[in-house]
């Protein structure tokens, strides 16, 4: 007797569990910088000191956290959408713990100093080559498992995860090309304004890519069922696709506005930034809209609150990101934690609201339960989540803002008025407010743990069979 075929979910458990997991750790290091800048005396040693934990926390939030989540979502519905397991499981297993190893080297060399220098690509050049493994894997495991799909289409989520897969690929490749010198220093394979022009097409589009068109994978997957309703408009969704992924790669040079970067190359970037608020708000829109007719839904259910919030979130950030590329703006914001305000508007609203509620739809469906241990739980922490936000992006918003004046103030002989120390004094309450902004939303995460540990415990470990496809009419 042929037993039937099951999904592959045992990797997408554990990516799923380690999301949380690295979620907690990455906001918690995040939460300790944002105490060392009101409390100083917190840097208590060199390998805890700010400028070493900084680049520890963006690493482990973007790569550990948003990383997991990319994983475990995308080996789901590339599953569930193509009506077949995974291909090559024991590659797609590697890929899990070849990532865990990142993630872990990560934790070790950049509180020891280890550092490439490169923002969002800090690691060294063993790490970067192992990376490039673990990618490459990946890749064979979803490529493949769309290559022995039992239905003739790829659903929309699938092309925005083969994208970000794609693209991360090349970005991390050419951008780390280095010399080594070496087991843990390397020195960049390019020189001056060239190589800040790589680092900022790779920097962008690590948020174009991986903060961005993965997580939109995971929005035309889940918040459809989650809603029970039908994208909006797939046709909008197609066009959406292929305006987004053509105009992100040209925005990066916005990072460098006032820098040695030729001017008309500032230009383009500004130009291609402005541009890019109509797909994403074409997204977006695509997304809100999905709930067309069950509005109601939102009353009672978290999750669903969680996914449509993200989504605002994504809207908010995609227009105040072009906003802030246009020179005239750039000139008051570039260097301010206005920057900050926005970066984090778009990675704890949109990366990880969509991410949260992704893993709370998943997680009962791993572990056989209708739902998770508890749906108060899931609203408290959707609660605290959204007033730690708001906290945060505020009060960065209004230090940025107020920064950028003070700095640009003259007196009537054209001297500056403010010292750059009195910027930073007037500063000190807006960074109280963003570190209780911060501890909020890993106070968050904390509940989630929590919810999860006893949903695990309540269920077991189960692999869904594997759908036959609906016949075409």
């Amino acid at each position: 007797m042929q037993t039937q075929a099951t999904y592959d979910y045992s990797v997408v458990r554990q990516f799923a569990i380690m999301t949380v997991v690295w979620g907690i750790v990455g906001m918690l290091v995040g939460v300790i910088i944002a105490a060392q800048l009101v409390w100083p005396e917190l840097n208590v040693h060199e390998f805890l000191h700010f400028g070493r934990l900084r680049p520890l926390h963006t690493n482990a939030v973007i790569f550990a956290f948003g990383g997991c989540a990319l994983f475990a979502t995308s080996y789901f519905v590339v599953q569930r959408t193509c009506h077949t397991n995974l291909f090559l499981p024991k590659l797609a297993s590697f890929t899990f713990w070849g990532w865990q190893l990142v993630i872990l080297l990560a934790a070790i060399t950049l509180p020891l100093g280890m550092t490439s220098g490169k923002e969002y690509a800090e690691l060294e050049w063993p790490i970067d080559i192992l990376i490039a493994i673990v990618w490459v894997s990946y890749a064979v495991v979803f490529f493949g498992t769309i290559a022995k799909r039992k239905t003739p289409h790829i659903y929309v989520a699938n092309w925005f995860y083969g994208a970000f897969i794609l693209a991360v690929a090349l970005l991390h490749i050419v951008n780390s090309a280095a010399v080594p010198v070496s087991l843990f220093k390397s020195y960049s394979a390019y020189a001056g304004v060239q190589d800040a022009m790589i680092q900022w097409w790779y920097g962008h589009n690590a948020v174009g890519f991986f903060l961005t068109a993965g997580f939109l994978g995971m929005m035309y997957y889940f918040v459809p069922k989650q809603a029970g309703r039908p994208v909006y408009s797939y046709r909008l969704s197609v066009v959406h696709f292929w305006a987004l992924i053509f105009t992100y790669m040209w925005a990066g040079p916005h990072h460098l506005h006032y820098t040695a970067l030729p001017d008309w190359t500032q230009s383009v970037g500004m130009v291609f930034s402005l541009i890019l608020l109509a797909p994403s708000w074409g997204g977006m829109i695509n997304g809100v809209m999905t709930l067309s007719g069950a509005w109601e839904k939102l009353r009672d259910d978290p999750i669903l609150k969680f996914l449509i919030t993200s989504l605002s979130f994504y809207g908010m950030s995609t227009f105040e990101g072009p906003m802030m590329s246009i020179k005239t703006v750039n000139a008051l914001s570039h260097y301010t934690d206005w920057t900050i305000g926005h970066v984090h508007s778009g990675a704890l609203g949109w990366v990880g609201m969509i991410s949260i509620g992704s893993i709370y739809y998943l997680l009962p469906r791993l572990y056989g339960k209708t739902g998770m241990y508890s749906t108060k739980l899931i609203t408290w922490h959707f609660w605290i989540a959204t007033i730690g936000i708001v906290l945060y992006i505020a009060s960065l918003w209004i230090a940025g803002v107020m920064q950028g004046l003070m700095w640009r103030d003259t007196n009537i002989d054209g001297t500056l008025k403010w010292a750059f120390v009195e910027s930073v004094k007037a500063s000190y309450p807006y960074w109280i407010i963003r570190l209780l902004g911060g501890t909020l939303y890993l106070g968050g995460m904390f509940i989630m743990f929590y919810n999860m540990v006893r949903t695990i415990a309540d269920g077991r470990a189960v692999d869904a069979p594997v759908v036959a496809p609906a016949a075409a009419h």
